[in-house]
């Protein structure tokens, strides 16, 4: 590829803004980043115009968008849903499965493997992440009770032997057999996630030292204070609190959370230690009001979009978000007061630091992947560039 310059940038590293520097990328790698004067000549040009030149954004929870699912079963589900959160500035994304059956579950690891290598257009699909099936029946929310159950070695040993695209499995750890399978996770190198779970403080502290390093969607699926013969027990929540070392995601899209909630937790955990991810189901970037399904499209559980969020049709829980990654930086820069730096960072490095990709993805810097998205002062997209390869532009 010809060297590339983006001009006239508000570049953003993890932790300050360069006024007026210049990106330069060549091969899909960048290859430097220049303040002030810089040479350009036998460049391609790219003006940003004033705007926001970031790293470019990274979801490690998602199931879909573009009215697809993951779980749809189909090469064009992934290859949909990829291209359309690329508009909104994501450029690596894990899909996501929900608790679904046996096969679905097989059919979603040959799609993936065929899709990853035929997307062109959209985010990186970098991996998969399971959601379940090993799961706590009271914290379910909007994963399919007919397919919970706990985690057996048989199942998941054959889960791991068909594929290994596997990057991250989420798992409730107070179920029986959570910790080995955590250990055996640990041990290839994916990462282990709590999630929906109705455990206790202790049954996280088990956890960490066998293998679980994040709490899925802090707060959502999750056990907090409460009485057992009389005395109090601290639950998941405050464990994800009081460990310093252990990483939480949480949906951003302003409905899952409250503004005081997004606060909290980025004044207690810190932007190192907070990754926002869409949980994005597939009306993620489509029109409010009509049914849409979480997983499956024959399958799956019939939600309501409403109120820029996914419901079950009884509006008892939320089903996921609709969220898309710009939405989630927004939102925390106007919501929950949080410096666009930090924002931009729990969107960009500290994912990257929870898959070990940080090497390579999430910050702008030399010898880096020549990943970046521009927008404006309202965080709309104006260019999301993957591998140095323009994949939108407004």
């Amino acid at each position: 590829m010809k060297r590339t310059a983006i001009i006239n940038g508000r570049v953003v590293t993890p932790y300050r803004v360069f006024e007026g520097a210049t990106v330069l990328f060549e091969d899909g790698k960048i290859v430097d980043i220049v303040r002030g004067e810089c040479c350009t000549e036998g460049c391609d040009i790219i003006d940003a115009k004033g705007q926001i030149v970031a790293p470019g954004f990274i979801d490690i929870h998602t199931h879909g968008a573009g009215n697809y699912d993951f779980m749809d079963c189909s090469v064009e589900a992934f290859l949909g849903a990829a291209e359309m959160h690329a508009k909104h500035g994501t450029t690596t994304l894990l899909p996501t499965a929900t608790t679904g059956s046996h096969d679905i579950m097989k059919a979603m690891f040959a799609y993936f493997k065929e899709a990853k290598e035929k997307n062109t257009r959209g985010a990186t699909l970098y991996g998969m992440h399971l959601e379940g099936p090993y799961f706590s029946y009271e914290q379910r929310g909007a994963q399919d009770p007919r397919f919970i159950k706990n985690p057996d070695p048989k199942e998941y040993l054959e889960f791991l032997s068909m594929s290994d695209d596997i990057v991250r499995w989420s798992v409730a750890p107070e179920l029986p057999g959570a910790m080995a399978l955590g250990r055996e996770l640990d041990r290839r190198g994916i990462v282990a996630s709590v999630a929906h779970t109705d455990g206790l403080y202790s049954d996280v502290e088990d956890a960490r030292e066998n293998g679980y390093h994040l709490l899925t969607h802090f707060y959502s699926g999750m056990s907090t204070v409460r009485r057992i013969n009389a005395y109090r027990f601290a639950g998941v929540i405050e464990a994800g609190y009081c460990m310093d070392d252990m990483y939480v995601e949480i949906i951003a899209d302003g409905c899952h959370l409250p503004a005081e909630l997004l606060k909290m937790i980025y004044k207690i955990k810190g932007p190192a230690r907070i990754a926002l991810v869409t949980d994005s189901m597939r009306a993620a970037g489509m029109p409010e009001g009509p049914l849409y399904a979480l997983g499956n499209k024959d399958e799956g559980t019939k939600c309501i979009v409403e109120d820029g969020v996914a419901k079950l049709q009884d509006r008892t829980a939320f089903a996921g978000s609709v969220a898309t990654t710009d939405r989630l930086v927004r939102t925390m820069r106007n919501v929950a007061d949080v410096p666009l730096v930090d924002a931009v960072r729990m969107m960009t490095v500290t994912p990257a630091t929870i898959l070990g990709i940080s090497d390579r993805k999430g910050i702008l810097a030399p010898e880096k992947d020549a990943d970046i998205v521009i927008f404006d002062d309202r965080i709309h997209v104006s260019r999301t560039i993957i591998g140095g390869r323009t994949v939108y532009s407004d």
